[in-house]
């Protein structure tokens, strides 16, 4: 089990990863411990694990590419995500979870698909990333907060290769291309 140290360590290193690879740093903003204490308050919990509270610090205001296309933040995920993760949830499948009602939503996409942490799991300093959909059993889809914040990351490298396709073909160039430092032509990757 990581300690509180170890997993905002462990969120840190993977938001500084994708900054040094050229995510530019107004794309992100992040929440202050009063905005994250409103959306537990909204979720009716009463613990934000320390690697959730880390996510927040960076990415809670405005998130950016992280989760490009979901509800990711404080603003974007509060009470009526969790109602809707829960309703989700097929009959029975709120067995597999060991506290549903207590449940955290860190991401909602389009009302079907939630990133949570159980609400037995609250305690733990980077608890484990549950995935509920519609239509599928709820399963834990990452070991822990700090994985799934990774995963969820950008891969800059490859967003950059698009840009510089687009660049060179003269093509349209999509909004997502605000999130990037500008491409330096003297410099590769």
């Amino acid at each position: 089990m990581e300690s509180a140290g170890q997993a905002r360590a462990a969120v840190r290193a993977a938001f500084d990863r994708c900054m040094a690879e050229g995510l530019a740093p107004d794309s992100v903003a992040g929440a202050t411990d009063e905005q994250v204490e409103a959306y537990a308050v909204a979720q009716g919990v009463t613990a934000v694990p320390d690697a959730v509270r880390e996510v927040l610090r960076l990415v809670g205001v405005r998130h950016g590419l992280w989760g490009l296309g979901s509800a990711l933040g404080v603003d974007a995920v509060a009470g009526d995500a969790k109602r809707y993760a829960q309703a989700v949830l097929a009959p029975g499948e709120a067995d597999a979870l060991r506290d549903p009602a207590g449940l955290l939503v860190l991401v909602a996409h389009q009302a079907y698909a939630f990133h949570v942490v159980d609400g037995a799991d609250l305690g733990m300093p980077d608890p484990p990333v549950w995935l509920i959909t519609e239509g599928e059993p709820a399963r834990p889809a990452w070991r822990s907060v700090t994985h799934w914040f990774d995963s969820i990351g950008p891969d800059v490298g490859a967003y950059r290769t698009r840009l510089e396709v687009l660049a060179e073909t003269g093509g349209w160039m999509p909004p997502w291309t605000r999130y990037l430092h500008p491409v330096d032509p003297g410099r590769s990757g």
